[in-house]
């Protein structure tokens, strides 16, 4: 039996058993396999990984483990102390869209308010959402490492925090997105674009006192629902402030 010798990095212990983390690895193998499935054994996702070194060599996921090697496996976060020469990171997307898992609705309510292309239904199963991450170059976004060790996803991130508030902060930052940020323009229940209406045009389908007291209106191109500022516009304004202060902050 060959035996292969696997230390994760930073962050990545958090997919680890208890008595994995922050400790060299030992780990047993029969048959011949790429790094990449030994990696994921261990219960690490391939997303998370950014680059691996193999004996002091940089390697990509196809390498072919052989006995007695040692390998080091880093994530994103690394790359603030180490500049390797070859990365199992996909080409960055040029448009950041995402797709979420069931776990996740309030958090794809927030990337719809503050702007982001993003698909959510809590009745998207595994494997929908890994077709539609890789037909339309979505990053999925779950609380499931399994899902994102399924072989067609590429772009993919496991969020670490539960509480809604602090995964929005989360994502902006993993992905760079506070610059990107454009509020308002996408309905929060479908994910439609939303357009500027004539007051007059819509007038039928907003309550009685709302008609009195509100002028500027927008629909979405996709649902048709209407949108304006009423007393929830302060609450969601607030809640970006609040986001966009968090950047400050980093």
């Amino acid at each position: 039996m060959a035996i292969a010798y696997f230390y994760f990095h930073a962050e990545l212990n958090h997919f680890l058993l208890r008595h994995h983390q922050q400790v060299k690895i030992s780990h047993f193998f029969e048959e011949k396999a790429s790094i990449k499935d030994m990696i994921e054994s261990l219960g690490v996702p391939h997303p998370e990984v950014d680059f691996i070194n193999v004996n002091g060599e940089y390697v990509n996921f196809s390498y072919i483990v052989a006995d007695g090697e040692t390998i080091n496996v880093y994530p994103i976060s690394a790359r603030s102390v180490i500049i390797p020469s070859i990365s199992v990171l996909p080409k960055p997307l040029s448009i950041i869209r995402f797709v979420l898992d069931i776990h996740l609705g309030k958090l794809a309510a927030s990337l719809r308010l503050l702007g982001f292309d993003t698909l959510y239904r809590n009745d998207y199963e595994d494997e929908k959402l890994a077709q539609i991450s890789s037909s339309q170059g979505r990053i999925i976004l779950t609380r499931d490492k399994g899902l994102l060790m399924r072989s067609l996803v590429t772009y993919g991130y496991y969020v670490r925090n539960t509480n809604p508030q602090e995964q929005i902060i989360e994502v902006l930052q993993r992905f760079d997105l506070f610059k990107l940020i454009a509020p308002f323009k996408r309905c929060l229940r479908c994910n439609g674009l939303l357009e500027c209406v004539d007051k007059e045009s819509i007038i039928d389908q907003v309550p009685e006192n709302v008609r009195s007291q509100i002028d500027q209106f927008q629909r979405c191109q996709e649902c048709d629902r209407i949108y304006w500022k009423g007393s929830h516009y302060e609450r969601l304004q607030q809640f970006i402030d609040k986001v966009l202060d968090s950047q400050k902050g980093e």
